[in-house]
């Protein structure tokens, strides 16, 4: 199958490689020629100049930007080229309104769209694990399912266009809502006392323990901040987190709390780092 791949980046980029080692023909397309664009084309893919252009020479598009303005700019682009039988899916974390957005204009020129973002980092893309939550009709599902299962692990149809993005902002808010508390309890521990590595190994089989505890004290412990899952990019995904709360009228009240540190890591320059810098708030009271 012909397939494009918009955004190589963390995402983009190794989704993109288990699409070529499952034999597909692979093109793709990026803002900048970074090192995956390079490894990539080295792998075997096509580079292409615009998301236009990849549009009108592919069966199935995937699209995994970093910005819901991006997204929007990249979808209003490619409709102006969609075709009737083509099959889009974004895997980017948005709004479930602007996905819908996407599946309006290029319903139009009589394509398919499915939201599609996804769970598991570069590790799960790379190991072909991730969690692929999936908006849209059960007939485009079908048709896209044997392109996801080059990197999905669990594929799911959760409902109609914009559920797939619900189920993955609820996702979102648990990963920073957990890591926060899993820095304050790190911090907690270590002031009284308690190894790290132990925390690790108790809690991890308790009640008490959450992916993200088991994600981040490894990275608390060998001080690896190393950016996974950016700061800026959680910071980025509470605030469309916030703005759908408001929409709904549910107050997230330890939403709003947690959004505020994370605003607050990017105002001492965390950005780029990953969400477990978050412990760093902490450094002070635990050493």
């Amino acid at each position: 199958m012909k397939i494009g791949v918009v955004g190589i980046g963390k995402m983009g980029r190794p989704i993109a490689a288990r699409l070529i080692a499952a034999g597909h023909d692979v093109a793709i397309c990026n803002r900048s020629d970074n090192a995956g664009v390079k490894a990539l084309r080295e792998g075997g893919a096509t580079v292409l100049g615009t998301p236009a252009e990849l549009a009108a020479q592919t069966e199935v598009v995937l699209t995994a930007l970093p910005t819901e303005d991006t997204v929007e700019q990249v979808y209003d682009d490619m409709a102006a080229v969609a075709s009737k039988g083509q099959l889009y899916a974004d895997h980017s974390t948005v709004s479930p309104g602007l996905n819908r957005h996407c599946a309006e204009i290029l319903a139009k020129q009589g394509a398919g769209f499915l939201d599609a973002p996804v769970s598991g980092g570069p590790a799960g893309a790379e190991a072909g694990t991730l969690t692929v939550m999936v908006g849209g009709n059960e007939a485009t599902f079908n048709r896209a399912l044997p392109v996801f299962e080059a990197f999905g692990g669990k594929i799911r149809l959760c409902g109609g266009v914009g559920a797939g993005q619900v189920i993955k902002l609820v996702n979102q808010y648990l990963v920073a809502v957990h890591t926060m508390a899993a820095s304050e309890a790190a911090a907690f521990a270590l002031q009284l006392g308690a190894d790290l590595g132990t925390v690790q190994d108790v809690i991890g089989t308790s009640f008490g323990s959450s992916a993200m505890l088991l994600r981040n004290l490894p990275r608390f412990i060998a001080r690896d901040f190393s950016p996974a899952t950016p700061v800026g990019l959680i910071a980025k995904d509470l605030s469309i987190i916030h703005s759908e709360a408001q929409e709904a009228g549910v107050p997230l009240l330890l939403g709003g709390l947690v959004e505020q540190y994370y605003v607050e890591a990017k105002a001492r320059g965390w950005t780029g780092e990953d969400m477990s810098a978050l412990v760093k708030f902490w450094d002070r009271q635990a050493g």
